[in-house]
């Protein structure tokens, strides 16, 4: 935590909801990316929202690399490596039944049930997995 910036975490942090907000009272529609990405891929007659929603993703990290391009570092890993995390994780969407971000930023703040369990479960697995790579296998030290 060297470099934390409470500030911009707490901007960032509300843009975020108040996007979701947004989203949900003006479209009643869920900010959760795996589901409108899925949607996006099926087609239909919400397309032109979600092409939206996803293109906008996309500007705001091409318009954050434009304006300061250390802030996105170059990939660590290989395009083959991104393609098994890709499905990795649509995979584990499915089985949960959405993202993080829509459980976790949109689920809790509705107070789901459901999202407040995966959005737990979210927390214990990365708090798990951080321990045993960073003290047991010795990685990231």
């Amino acid at each position: 935590m060297a470099d934390f910036t409470p500030w911009s975490s707490l901007l960032g942090g509300v843009l975020i909801g108040t996007a979701a907000s947004l989203l949900l009272v003006a479209n009643g529609r869920i900010a959760g990316i795996s589901g409108i990405v899925g949607g996006l891929l099926r087609g239909g007659p919400e397309i032109s929202w979600r092409a939206l929603f996803v293109a906008g993703l996309l500007a705001g990290g091409l318009v954050l690399q434009a304006v300061a391009p250390l802030t996105i570092g170059p990939a660590v890993v290989g395009l083959p490596v991104l393609v098994v995390a890709g499905l990795l994780v649509g995979f584990g969407t499915q089985l949960g039944s959405g993202c993080t971000s829509g459980h976790g930023v949109c689920g809790v703040g509705r107070l789901s049930p459901r999202s407040l369990v995966a959005t737990a479960t979210f927390m214990l697995a990365g708090a798990v997995i951080t321990f045993v790579v960073r003290h047991l296998i010795g990685a990231g030290s």
